[in-house]
């Protein structure tokens, strides 16, 4: 072996950030992979980095039996006392350390093998490093090139991929830049481990609060989510666990240079805090903000939530394109269904038409079944005696009177339609006939007779 062994495995280890006894370990093993193909394949091998010679030493375990029948594997007790240990008895293993010529011989060999070794132990050491990172932020990231619309980002040690789907719309970098990024993925593939970055997930925004916030970082202030269309705009949710501490005004800082380094960092992008509250309706307005609420009607069950507001905050509730109201419902995880006062009000004219307009409903049942959620004749007939009769104010009773009700209409309004549609197919069927008698009569008549 190389004299200079131990220096090279302590380059090694150094450069490529690997324990030493790993280094030692991988030399060891390629050692032995390359003797076992030089020795017989019956043989029990065994190799040992020495650190007095700087050498690995080869050596070929032997057991001591009473009569041999396999060389490579046993020795007698006579050769054994003789040769290797005064003292063996029957069935002691002894290490007989081989020619070292073979040494050389194996080292050659193992080279290649060695190469994989290290590259292997190098690839453990950065995903087991990266893999406790996932979640983080990059800081030390630099473009290294681009391949398609991905950007390959030089981490120092290795590199990770910042996806095309993953980048800020309209952000443009070069060669050479430094980038920060959220760890999104670290996965362990053929080829390595493979990082992915992004600056697009709702979570870098979070981590960029925290490093900007020292009331986030030590856990005074704590942000409840976040909900982003990168690039645009931005909500994100704050509560306060120190009542003398506005979470609010926290993340914005003194004249906004909080909140104004975390815009810069995502190019621009728009950023509402939200003061976050336990009370789902509450916190819904706050995150409409800044347009008012007049009512909010809710059914927890589905998750959804009918948003009234005054007629001039409609477009304000909205937002450009849609984006305030579904950045909104994101953050508070409920769909919103956001209307004018008037449009309201004219649905609501409508459903209780519709309600009273059923021969046997009363205008008091036509309004206790609109007050809870009953909006049409056909959503009163799809709902079951039960949960009719559990309205304060109708009962059992006057429940399966409803429902008779509500069923014989609906039954008498689809006969109507099915026979009027009858009606239209026979009148359009008799209008085609004179048609095609019309188009036969005059060419009898011009014909010669």
């Amino acid at each position: 072996m190389h004299p200079e062994l131990s220096r090279v495995i302590e380059q090694v280890s150094k450069e490529k950030g690997i324990d030493r006894t790993i280094v030692v370990g991988a030399i060891e093993a390629a050692m032995l992979s390359a003797a076992r193909k030089m020795v017989a394949p019956t043989a029990n091998l065994e190799a040992k980095y020495n650190p007095e010679i700087g050498e690995v030493e080869l050596f070929k375990i032997l057991t001591v039996a009473e009569t041999v029948t396999d060389p490579e594997i046993e020795i007698s007790m006579n050769d054994a006392r003789t040769n290797l240990d005064p003292e063996a008895q029957i069935g002691d293993e002894l290490l007989e350390k081989l020619d070292q010529s073979y040494g050389r011989i194996a080292a050659q060999a193992a080279k290649q093998n060695l190469i994989q070794r290290l590259r292997d132990a190098e690839r453990d050491i950065i995903y087991n490093e990266f893999k406790d990172r996932k979640g983080e932020i990059t800081h030390s990231g630099t473009v290294q090139r681009f391949e398609k619309k991905n950007i390959i980002v030089n981490l120092g040690r290795t590199d990770a991929i910042l996806p095309e789907k993953e980048q800020i719309p309209r952000e443009r970098y070069r060669q050479g830049d430094r980038i920060r990024a959220y760890i999104l993925e670290v996965e362990m593939t053929s080829k390595g481990p493979q990082i992915v970055l992004s600056r697009t997930h709702p979570a870098f925004l979070m981590k960029l609060f925290e490093q900007e916030v020292p009331e986030v970082y030590e856990g005074i202030v704590e942000i409840k989510g976040a909900a982003r269309e990168p690039g645009g705009r931005a909500k994100i949710a704050v509560v306060s666990n120190d009542p003398d501490v506005d979470p609010v005004g926290a993340c914005v800082g003194m004249k906004g240079t909080r909140v104004q380094s975390v815009v810069q960092e995502l190019r621009g992008e728009k950023i509402d805090i939200v003061h976050w509250t336990p009370d789902p309706a509450e916190f819904v307005c706050r995150a409409l903000a800044p347009a008012k609420v007049s009512k909010i009607i809710m059914d927890e069950d589905e998750r959804s939530m009918e948003v009234i507001v005054p007629d001039d905050q409609l477009s304000l509730a909205i937002g450009r394109k849609g984006q305030n109201v579904r950045l909104a419902s994101r953050l508070t995880g409920f769909k919103l269904d956001v209307r004018s006062e008037s449009e309201s009000e004219d649905e609501a004219r409508r459903s209780r038409a519709s309600l009273t307009g059923v021969p046997g409903i009363s205008d008091v049942a036509a309004e206790l079944l609109y007050q809870n959620g009953f909006k049409s004749p056909e959503d009163v007939a799809q709902a079951d005696e039960q949960s009719i009769a559990e309205i304060d104010g109708l009962g059992s009773e006057k429940a399966v009177a409803v429902l008779k009700a509500v069923r014989a209409y609906l039954e008498t309004k689809q006969a109507a339609a099915e026979a009027a549609a009858a009606e239209a197919a026979a009148e359009s069927g008799d209008e085609a006939l004179p048609t095609e008698d019309a188009a036969v009569g005059p060419s009898e008549e011009g014909s010669p007779s």
